[in-house]
This record gives C-alpha cells, structure tokens and sequence, in this order.
C-alpha cells in the first residue's frame, strides 16, 4: 500500500509533468514549422535551380560542377554560427545538391561495382543519391561507358594512403580520351565480414587485393596462418562470405548490410587515414577555382641523357610545384616509360602554361588529362 507521503508526492509530479508534457508539444510545434519554412527554401532554391538548367541547356554545358559543390560546402562551413555541426554540412547539402541537380538532368555515373564497393560509397558521396549510378565490372568499362554516351561522368580509384597507386587506371588513361573533372576522397574503413559474426569460425579471407593488402598487420596478428585469397572486388569475397560459413570478407559496412553478414571485426586497416583519392571523369574541361590540380602523361627519349631532368626542370623554373610523379612500363618499348605527372595549377594559369609548354619541348610526347578542382576533405559514408 502507498503511504500518505508517496501518495502526496506522486500527485505534486502530475502538474509538473504535464507543463514539461506541454512545453515540449510547443517545442515539436516550432519544430515542425522550421521544418515547413526550411521547405519551402528547398523549392525556392530548386525553382532557381530549374531556371539555370534552362541556360545550361542552351550553352549545352555540363551539370555538374564540382568546385561550385565544393566552395559552397566550404564557405557554409565558414560563417556557420553553430549549433548545428559543420561535419554534417557536407552531407546535408551533397543531397540538396543532387536532389535539385536532378531536376536540370540526372546524371549517370559508371563506377567500378557492384553495390556495397567503396567505388561505390565515392559515388554516392560525391554525386548524392538523386543520380543514376551504374556498375561496371573493370575501371577500362568504367572509361568505356564514359566513352560510348553511356555514362556523363566515370569515377575510378588511383591511389590510396597505404598501398599507392591504383596502376590499371593510370594504363587506361594512356589509350583513352576521356578527360578528367574532378577529384575526390574517401576515409576508407574495412569490416571483417562473415555469416555468424564470430572470429573463431574464420578459416580464409577473402577480399580484392587492395583491402587484404591494407590490414594485412591487423590479419597477421589476429588470424595468423589463416588462408587469404584475392577476389575481383570486395563484393564478390562478400558473396563468397555469404555462401560459406567458414569464410570471411573484408569489405565496408554498407556491404556487410547489403548482403546480410555481420562483423567479426571493425574498422580492422592498418592506417588511420587509410584513405583512397578518386577521379571524375567525362564531361566538358573545368574552369579555374583557384584551388587546382592538372594532371599529364609525358614520354621521354630513352637515349637521350638527363631527359628526365630536363623534363623537369621547367616546372622549377616557372615556380610550379610538383605533388605526384608515377612512372610506368612504355607498352611496346621494353624499358621505356610514361611518366604520370600531378601538378599544382590550372592549365590557364601562365606559369603553367609556360611550365608545360617547355617541358613538351623536352620530351618525346605530352597529353593533358586535365585542369580540375581539387577535393574538398570528405568523411567516410
């Protein structure tokens, strides 16, 4: 039985908790009210944005701009007063941006699939989900689909934090045409993936080449001696996983979803800021954001001595600096090279011009990929 006292206390709470009950009622009423008006801002900006597709269609000009996506994240983040979180701004407006762009045209994106591949994560993270992505099985169908009209854009992986470069997209370039217009990150983050979930049950792993390289510490110290076997992607090793309880896949979070495993073990690659850089590709040359990379192909005559140096050379000269270098097997021409040249820069800027300008003098041939903005930092999805 309640005694006096409780029974005094308990009917002192009511009132109380009905005004907290009340205030609270106001407040999801204010809620939703910024919720209306932050709509009706969404079809304000998406009317605007129905007016600009009408002159990009005129001047039959790209839709996608992704320094214009960068700079406004960039400067949103700038003069955010808070409290709302800067991290999210990315991701909030990468989905009003797709979601408007789709009202000029959606875009198709070819990317190396399928679903659940972080080929696949980049291209939901960069281009939002209001767009038309399409796997493909190799990066050279990643360029083919570009190529043929399938695709408006492409995106490949060519290098990532831990393991280099991604050597099959730099040999495609070398017989294709489809230019570069955009860059992009993902913080890449590998899950051991299985049926049960347990560590114990793991006797193999599978996985594509790059993630098995990329936690190869982690696997040596928790699965010593367990087999390990390359696949063509992680969502095939995931597939693999699916059908055989023994067997383990590395691959993301998103995958583990799709095809219904659990995780053994998160977030198991070596390196923090294991992280794997993108490119866009396809679509009309970008103009300079004041924030640009240029990327070019060079050969040099393997008999002439300090060619190059002399390739080079101009780039300090005209005060250009240099971030990447990758050389690679000439085909046909057993010990001759391509060199894979980044650089700081628009390809309108003079001193770039004039830098590029003297080093194709220098060698035997020269093809620039592209001038292109370079990418704004991005979380992982």
């Amino acid at each position: 039985m309640m005694t006096e006292s409780k029974r005094g206390d308990s009917l002192a709470e009511v009132p109380a908790r009905a005004e907290a009950r009340t205030e609270l009622d106001g407040l999801r009423a204010e809620i939703d009210a910024v919720d209306r008006r932050i709509l009706e801002l969404l079809n304000e900006r998406a009317e605007i944005v129905q007016r600009v597709g009408e002159f990009k269609r005129e001047a039959a000009t790209s839709v996608y701009r992704s320094a214009r996506e960068r700079d406004l994240v960039a400067s949103l983040a700038a003069t955010n007063p808070g409290p709302f979180p800067n991290a999210a701004l990315p991701h909030v407006f990468r989905e009003i941006v797709s979601a408007t762009r789709s009202l000029e045209t959606r875009l198709r994106v070819a990317y190396l699939g399928p679903a659940g591949t972080f080929s696949h994560i980049a291209a939901v993270d960069t281009f939002g989900s209001q767009t038309d992505l399409l796997p493909r099985s190799t990066i050279p169908e990643v360029f083919e689909a570009v190529e043929r009209g399938e695709a408006d854009h492409g995106l490949v992986p060519v290098e990532n934090t831990s393991e280099g470069v991604i050597t099959v997209t730099l040999d495609t370039f070398v017989d294709s045409d489809v230019p570069i217009c955009g860059e992009t990150l993902l913080r890449v983050s590998h899950d051991l993936l299985s049926r049960s979930g347990n560590l114990e049950d793991v006797r193999r792993v599978v996985s594509h080449p790059q993630p098995l390289a990329q936690c190869r510490a982690w696997l040596d110290r928790h699965l010593p001696g367990v087999e390990r076997l390359a696949r063509a992607s992680t969502a095939a090793a995931a597939q693999e996983a699916e059908a055989d309880p023994a067997t383990a896949a590395i691959g993301s979070a998103m995958l583990g979803e799709l095809v219904g495993l659990k995780a053994c073990a998160q977030a198991i690659e070596d390196r923090r800021d294991n992280t794997t850089r993108f490119l866009v590709i396809g679509g009309e040359a970008p103009e300079p954001s004041g924030q640009d990379l240029t990327s070019v192909i060079f050969t040099v005559r393997k008999a002439q001595a300090g060619a190059l140096h002399g390739l080079l050379a101009p780039f300090s000269e005209h005060g250009v600096n240099l971030l990447s270098i990758q050389s690679r097997p000439l085909r046909g021409a057993p010990w001759e090279y391509l060199f894979f040249i980044d650089l700081e820069g628009h390809l309108s800027e003079p001193s770039v011009e004039r830098a590029l300008s003297a080093a194709a003098e220098v060698a035997s041939s020269s093809h620039v990929l592209g001038s292109f903005p370079r990418a704004g930092r991005r979380s992982e999805s």
